[in-house]
């Protein structure tokens, strides 16, 4: 069949040139639309339910909202994991389904479940989905600044809530602008209770002659003078004056009570939870934008840039909007790199080809059939909805080499078929059809191997899956289109090119040199084929030694470009402390002369997408380009001196990547390679579980820091109230938790309504009577009927500790640890470190450990490689077989195989790599490159068999042992430019992103190293090893005579 298309590819070779010339364009045309993000999206499916309870701590909120909820979204078809997480006035659901998932069908079944849950929720709690948003949805941050000192923080938010926020949110791509800091404008009624007291008044008659006040109506319409009317009756507060003269009622002389006779109204900062900095000069009202999943980033980007340059002329004066984050940079940095990689690939893959060839319209055809195939894999992959990432194009980066491998061997045969002769134009066609067909049907085989080779990495699940398989589709696509245009537009191109003097393979002097260098050692091979085997098994051998000195890891660190500062702060940690921490840190930071800024927040901002309590900074560090560093400064050494520079007692430093520590954040909930989760019914029993495992881990070799969670470190002023003393002054338990969420807590009552603005109003005692637990003993207590009590009559008030926060999974209690470990192999750690805990640490009924982190996906993809690698082999046996339809000759290609192994496993204890998902990735890659090396040179030897055989059968004699030995000699040194030059083209196409040091480069060159290292003893195999067992192999089955 493969014959009939390149006779039919030949003989149609106007349509088939017309057809190459239509991708070419429809490639071009459609390419300049191709969506473009930095790395492939690796977060799970996730939905979030965020639900506001205000004022409330937060073990009201688990107990009232997050318990409820956890245990009702367990229950949703398809979800694997649902976090909880309570914080003060928030609740915070993470629903994680498989990666099969869509994410709106998702979405609508949370949905459901919501509404069923709904009645088990406190009044006035009304869960919200989150923003159909990715965990790596933070696509750009900026920041509003007034170095004029004109605006304070309430107008600076005004203007990110009500102008920005709005102008943003409908672009294309955006679903969600979040605010982060600021100030919130807010209506402070600050009521006396000596006055309630005096005007016999509750506070719960001031909440509702607010709420009463604050509304408008319409009333119909009503028609004058042939013309309509609609009627409104005003009645909403929009100022101060407002809320003063709000009537309460009259007394009994019937003078008006008003509520400025009870309280004072003022403006003030309502209540946050997040403080924000940027470059230690002061805080900053942020704007986080959060891209909708599946959406075009770099598109995206580009709309809310455009959009905010435009709108700068609507600010204030001096006002600006400044970039915080912008992942564009990243996007530019990771597709220019690539780029630049695919051009080198190209030229020094057309270098070697002329090199070889010594004939330049002979390379041509090569240098033309490969952007080809490069187009229609981008194609594909466009049609698929894949995006064009580090990932997706590094798939056709390690493709190259081998895509071309098919063009060189049939252009070294045409060459051969062309060198003796000088055909016409009519014969010249069926020479390249002979040509074409002899080594066609092998070469489509060999670089289907390839292909089919890949297919397993499709299997890898989860965050690993992500990551790869863009590369695997890519991959595919590329070589499969390197296929097909090997038997269709090659031949035909061959045609056009491949003509004229073709100058003999001796005339090129490095064939020469190779010729003279390859022979005297194969004749020596063959003249001692078994201890050639020996020496084969010998080297094979010698890889126990890099075995024994390589690590693992899940995934080498890439480098995004910027950096994240994440220390880990004191538990507890007030807003004050946490604004001057933020600030004095940031202050350093911004003294290294490779920062460019630094913004960062403690605390959460809002959005259902950042469930980050008070304790948790998180600055975003711009850096200059490398190319703009000191000299000789590293990525790790700048973390070492920012590490040196910012130290606080009680501060623990972590310098992490932003992309990937919100992935895996969102994924295991941990920020470290290693977490540890102890899950259980009591939040003390845990904390001294924690601090337990805490103190074995920071012994063990290989720690360099560990942290458990104190889980109890918020500190409480309880309110407990006596049941039988409140029943005697008529009160329940209500009453008085509405008394004192007000008076003390400020509830919000209402809300202004001030054009598009709204504003809330709160309802709250003066300072004086609530900022300790002697004054709030003494809080004063309005009743009903006009008499006063004070808190201590009904209550006992005392100051405990309690969670700060609570995290919990899959309804389960848990506190957490986070565990770094440097210098070592991060699963003989994980192995080392579960022992020693299986032995010291003792858990009480009930409780559990769970590990987490990169460790996680480290155990996962192990366990699918060790499934994949036995069927990638059988994929390729498979293949031999269909391509020379002999058992025997699989059996010597997949023995041989391994051999390849020797060369890659060096190289990557060479270069330090670990061992990783990437490079069992590279090496799955390999299997398939060396089986087509392999191929390549038994079909050469097949052929020069077949000539011997038909050359000693036309002179009627046998072959002889000492014949078989000149065939296999003289076969293997007449194809040895084919072989070399295929084995140089694919480590020439992988050296560029072997030696290349941008944007993606860490995950990449562990891509490329195994494939260059098993090339090169893979090219010793199909040299030497192969010819032996081909001699040996022919010569019993022959039953050759001496």
């Amino acid at each position: 069949m493969i014959v009939a298309i390149i006779r039919w590819s030949i003989f149609n070779r106007g349509l088939v040139v017309l057809g190459a010339l239509l991708v070419a364009v429809l490639g071009l045309v459609t390419l300049k639309d191709l969506p473009i993000d930095a790395i492939p999206d690796l977060s799970d499916v996730q939905v979030i339910v965020k639900t506001a309870y205000p004022g409330q701590a937060p073990e009201v909120v688990q107990d009232q909202i997050t318990y409820p909820l956890t245990t009702a979204l367990m229950s949703v078809p398809g979800a694997t994991v649902v976090r909880g997480y309570s914080f003060f006035g928030d609740s915070y659901v993470y629903v994680l389904f498989d990666e099969e998932t869509d994410l709106y069908w998702a979405r609508s079944r949370v949905q459901e479940s919501l509404s069923q849950a709904a009645a088990r929720l406190p009044t006035g709690a009304t869960p919200q989905l989150g923003p159909d948003a990715t965990g790596v949805g933070w696509v750009y941050l900026y920041a509003l600044i007034d170095r004029t000192g004109q605006h304070n923080l309430s107008e600076l938010r005004d203007l990110q809530d009500w102008f920005l926020k709005f102008e943003l949110q409908g672009l294309p791509g955006v679903s969600e602008v979040a605010t982060v800091g600021g100030m919130v404008k807010q209506y402070q009624v600050v009521v006396s209770p000596e006055k309630l007291r005096a005007y016999g008044m509750p506070l719960s008659h001031i909440e509702t002659a607010i709420k009463r006040s604050n509304q408008e109506i319409g009333a119909s319409v009503i028609e004058m003078a042939e013309a309509e009317y609609m009627v409104r009756v005003t009645g909403y507060i929009e100022r101060i004056e407002d809320l003063e003269n709000i009537a309460l009622g009259v007394n009994d002389q019937g003078t008006p009570q008003r509520l400025k006779d009870v309280a004072s109204v003022r403006l003030g900062p309502g209540a946050r939870r997040a403080v924000t900095d940027w470059n230690g000069e002061g805080e900053a009202v942020g704007g986080i934008v959060v891209m909708r999943a599946g959406e075009n980033a770099q598109a995206t980007i580009a709309g809310v840039k455009t959009r905010l340059a435009a709108l700068k002329q609507g600010l204030p004066e001096g006002v600006e909007v400044v970039t915080v984050y912008d992942r564009s940079d990243l996007i530019d940095r990771a597709i220019a790199n690539l780029s630049e990689t695919l051009v080198e690939e190209l030229i020094i893959v057309a270098l070697v080809c002329l090199a070889f060839l010594f004939h330049l319209r002979s390379s041509l055809v090569a240098v033309i059939s490969l952007p080809l195939g490069i187009v229609i894999a981008l194609l594909i992959m466009k049609a698929q909805g894949l995006n064009a990432n580090i990932m997706s194009l590094g798939g056709i980066a390690i493709a190259v080499g081998a895509m071309i491998d098919g063009a060189i061997v049939m252009i070294e045969n045409l060459n051969k078929h062309l060198e003796d002769q000088a055909p016409s134009t009519e014969d010249h066609w069926s020479i390249v059809t002979k040509a074409a067909s002899e080594v066609g049907p092998a070469l489509f085989f060999s670089l289907l191997i390839i292909t089919v080779s890949f297919v397993p990495v499709f299997t890898l699940g989860a965050e690993e899956g992500k990551l790869f398989g863009p590369l695997a589709y890519t991959k595919t696509y590329a070589m499969a289109a390197a296929a097909a245009l090997t038997v269709t537009l090659v031949p035909v191109l061959m045609g056009y090119f491949v003509r004229g003097r073709i100058r003999r393979e001796q005339d090129n002097p490095i064939n020469r040199w190779m010729a003279a260098g390859y022979t005297p050692l194969l004749k020596t091979a063959l003249r001692f084929p078994i201890p050639v085997l020996l020496g084969a098994v010998l080297l094979l051998g010698s890889i126990l030694v890099p075995l024994q000195h390589i690590g693992s890891e899940f995934m080498p660190p890439l480098d995004e470009g910027d950096l994240m500062y994440m220390p880990t702060t004191f538990p507890g940690i007030s807003i004050g402390k946490a604004r001057a921490l933020l600030q004095q840190s940031h202050k350093l930071i911004r003294e290294v002369p490779e920062v460019v800024s630094v913004y960062g927040k403690a605390g959460r901002a809002e959005t259902a997408t950042d469930p980050a309590p008070l304790t948790m900074i998180e600055s975003f560090i711009r850096l200059k380009p490398k190319d703009q560093w000191r000299e000789g400064l590293t990525l790790t050494a700048l973390k070492k001196e920012l590490d040196e520079r910012v130290q606080f007692p009680g501060v623990s430093n972590a310098w992490v990547m932003p992309i990937k520590t919100r992935i895996d954040m969102l994924s295991t909930g941990v920020k470290t390679p290693i977490g540890i989760k102890i899950s259980g019914p009591e939040l003390s029993v845990i904390q001294s579980l924690g601090a337990e495992l805490e103190s074995l881990l920071r012994g063990l070799a290989g720690t360099t820091s560990v942290y458990a969670e104190r889980v109890l470190s918020g500190r409480y002023l309880m309110i407990d109230i006596d049941r039988v003393k409140a029943a005697r002054y008529g009160l329940n338990i209500a009453d008085i938790h509405a008394i004192v969420a007000s008076a003390v807590g400020g509830a919000v009552v209402a809300e202004t309504v001030e054009g598009q603005a709204r504003y809330p109003i709160s309802l709250r005692y003066p300072q004086s009577y609530r900022d300790s637990p002697e004054h709030l003993r003494a809080l004063p207590l309005i009743l009903g009927n006009g008499n006063q009590i004070v808190l201590s009559d009904v209550a006992n008030i005392r100051i405990t500790d309690g969670p700060a926060g609570i995290k919990s999974e899959n309804g389960r209690i848990s506190g957490w640890t986070y565990v770094e470990a440097d210098g070592v192999d991060l699963g003989a750690y994980v192995a080392r470190a579960q022992a020693l805990l299986d032995e010291a640490l003792v858990l009480p009924p009930g409780y559990a450990v769970s590990w987490s982190g990169q460790y996680e996906s480290l155990e996962r993809s192990k366990a699918q490689l060790q499934v994949m690698v036995p069927v990638t082999l059988l994929l390729i046996a498979i293949l031999i077989y269909l391509n020379f339809r002999s058992v025997m000759a699989v059996l010597i290609l997949m023995a041989t195989l391994p051999l390849s192994l020797v060369g890659s496993l060096w190289l990557i204890f060479w270069l330090g790599f670990d061992f990783s998902v990437a490079v069992g990735v590279g090496m799955i890659a390999l299997a398939g490159v060396a089986a087509e090396l392999g191929v390549i040179m038994l079909v050469y030897l097949n052929q020069a068999l077949a000539r011997g055989l038909a050359s000693k059968a036309s002179d009627q004699v046998s072959l002889s042992r000492a014949d078989l030995k000149q065939v296999v000699l003289t076969g293997a040194v007449r194809r040895l430019r084919p072989v070399v030059m295929t084995t140089c083209a694919t480590i020439a196409g992988l050296l560029p992103i072997l030696w290349s040091t941008g944007t993606g480069s860490e995950v990449m060159q562990r891509l490329a190293a195994p494939m260059v290292g098993g090339m090169l003893s893979a090219l010793l195999l199909s040299l030497f090893v192969l010819p032996v067992v081909f001699y040996l192999w022919k010569g019993k089955a022959l039953a050759l005579s001496k």
